[in-house]
């Protein structure tokens, strides 16, 4: 009887201690059961300048161009130039036989002399009337003639004159020299070469290569968006005139920068396209006309540009580019934004955020909107290295975002 009594305390009190192991249990599970909020990466946004530019392709053609042709016909006596050499205005490129066009100047001299001789005698005749006129030695037509005589050899004079210099200028044209300094191609006639005047087919071609043009072509949409980003003052122009930088075929850069010196009045029907004029420094002649080059066109400065990292922008089914944005109380949103183009590993965003979003870029694959996170900021330095090392990590997240993108415009966060 006594001994029962003596364990009831210790059965209650071993009853108890369970119990209080067994709640204790239960509570630490339902610690370790409660969701804890994931860590995502962001970057917080800001605006700041940013030298606006697109590449546009183009070919580059000569400043000037001057097809040589002869004035005057005749045989091709010497040839005075070098073909491919670099050649000064006015130098002598060909000598077509002077010998009838020498002649005939010196005939022309002849006929000039002999009109101002009959010139001479009309005056003197002129003026021996006039002394007359009014006696009864001659008479008023005999004046009359007189008068029209010396006015008809000074006539011929003046037309003798004017045959001397056509006949000079001929004799001239015989040497056929370069309109414009530049660099002289191949000769398309040889010594002994029977040339005419008005011949549609070139002796040689002069081009200037110094300054030398470049022709790109921009989409008229492009176009019009440039002159109305100017217009707003959404791009700021240094002097009204845009630099352009030029990449020629292998990538390299060259090493002179030009200016846009004008856009065509018309665009290309078929292409829809607008063609550029750039013209650039060429005093090494390293560029030639007809090379295919990639120019750089500075359009403006954007004062207030606003870049998100490329990892963190995702793409729905159709197309729409959208990031995932950690809002008030750190729960995700997801926002449609405008992507104008790539500065680098970046996009120019016009619309969808502003300064002081904060945006993830790492974690992507760990978040759904309307989830709470907890978001730590990601250094530039520390998001080049990681998209650097981790190429593949970048593309599951984006991928992951897209997926939580769609998710979360289809159905609404749960409660």
């Amino acid at each position: 009887m006594n001994k029962n009594r003596g364990l009831t305390p210790l059965a209650i009190v071993l009853m108890l201690s369970g119990g209080l192991a067994l709640t204790g249990c239960d509570d630490k599970q339902e610690q370790q059961q409660a969701p804890q909020a994931p860590e995502v990466g962001v970057v917080t946004l800001k605006s700041e300048p940013l030298q606006i530019t697109t590449d546009l392709p183009g070919r580059t053609s000569a400043y000037r161009v001057a097809e040589v042709r002869p004035q005057v016909s005749g045989i091709i006596l010497k040839r005075n130039f070098t073909e491919g050499s670099d050649i000064e205005a006015g130098v002598s490129l060909y000598q077509i036989d002077p010998a009838t066009y020498q002649a005939t100047y010196e005939s022309a001299k002849g006929d000039l002399a002999r009109a101002q001789a009959a010139a001479n005698i009309a005056q003197v005749t002129l003026k021996r009337y006039q002394r007359l006129i009014g006696t009864k030695y001659i008479s008023q037509q005999d004046f009359d003639n007189a008068q029209a005589e010396a006015q008809q050899a000074n006539a011929a004079v003046v037309a003798a004159k004017a045959a001397v210099e056509t006949a000079r200028i001929n004799l001239a044209y015989t040497k056929v020299t370069s309109p414009i300094s530049g660099r002289i191609g191949k000769s398309n006639v040889t010594e002994g070469a029977l040339v005419q005047n008005g011949q549609t087919t070139a002796l040689a071609t002069v081009q200037q290569l110094d300054p030398i043009y470049v022709d790109v072509t921009q989409s008229s949409n492009d176009f019009l968006r440039l002159k109305q980003e100017l217009a707003n003052g959404s791009l700021q122009q240094e002097n009204g005139k845009a630099k352009v930088e030029l990449l020629t075929q292998d990538g390299q850069k060259f090493p002179q920068q030009g200016t846009l010196e004008f856009s065509d009045v018309t665009v290309d029907q078929t292409t829809g396209s607008i063609t550029l004029r750039a013209i650039f420094p060429n005093p090494d002649r390293t560029l030639l006309p007809g090379m295919f080059v990639r120019a750089r066109l500075e359009e403006g400065v954007n004062p207030n540009a606003i870049l998100v990292p490329q990892q963190g922008v995702a793409r729905t089914p159709r197309g729409e580019a959208t990031v995932m944005v950690v809002g008030a109380g750190d729960k995700v949103e997801v926002r449609p934004v405008t992507t104008a183009q790539a500065i680098g590993d970046k996009w120019l965003v016009t619309d969808g955020v502003k300064a002081g979003d904060r945006v993830i870029i790492t974690g992507l694959q760990k978040v759904r909107p309307g989830a709470q996170v907890k978001a730590q900021e990601v250094a530039a330095n520390q998001e080049n290295q990681q998209q650097q090392q981790n190429p593949q990590q970048n593309q599951q997240q984006a991928g992951s975002g897209e997926a939580a993108n769609a998710g979360g415009q289809s159905e609404q966060p749960k409660s």
